[in-house]
C-alpha cells in the first residue's frame, strides 16, 4: 500500500479477499451472485482503547461478520475499517 494509514482506537484496516469465482463443481458464479467474503488480512491495526490492548496484528487472516465495516477505497484497491470486536476469529 502505497499511502499510510493508521486507524485509531479499536479499528482494524482490512483487505478482503476475494469473491469465490467458481463453485466446488465448476460452475462459474456471476458477479451479481456472489457472496461477500467474510474473511481477510489485517492491513493496519489501532493503538486500542485505554484499558483494552488491541489482540490482532498486521498480516494475520480473520474472519468477520458479512455486514462488518465500513467499505474504504484507497490507491485503487478496496478494504474495510472495522472495529476489532468484529473480527469473530484469527485463522492459522
Amino acid at each position: 500500500m502505497s499511502s499510510k494509514i493508521t486507524p485509531i482506537a479499536d479499528r482494524v484496516l482490512v483487505e478482503p479477499s476475494p469473491a469465490e469465482e467458481k463453485t466446488a463443481g465448476g460452475i462459474i458464479i456471476p458477479d451479481t451472485a456472489k457472496e461477500k467474503p467474510q474473511r481477510g488480512t489485517v492491513v493496519a491495526v489501532g493503538q486500542g482503547k485505554k484499558d483494552e490492548p488491541m489482540t490482532v496484528k498486521a498480516g494475520q487472516t480473520i474472519l468477520y461478520g458479512k455486514y462488518s465495516g465500513t467499505e474504504v477505497q484507497l490507491d485503487g484497491k478496496d478494504y474495510l475499517i472495522m472495529r476489532e470486536s468484529d473480527i469473530m476469529a484469527i485463522l492459522g
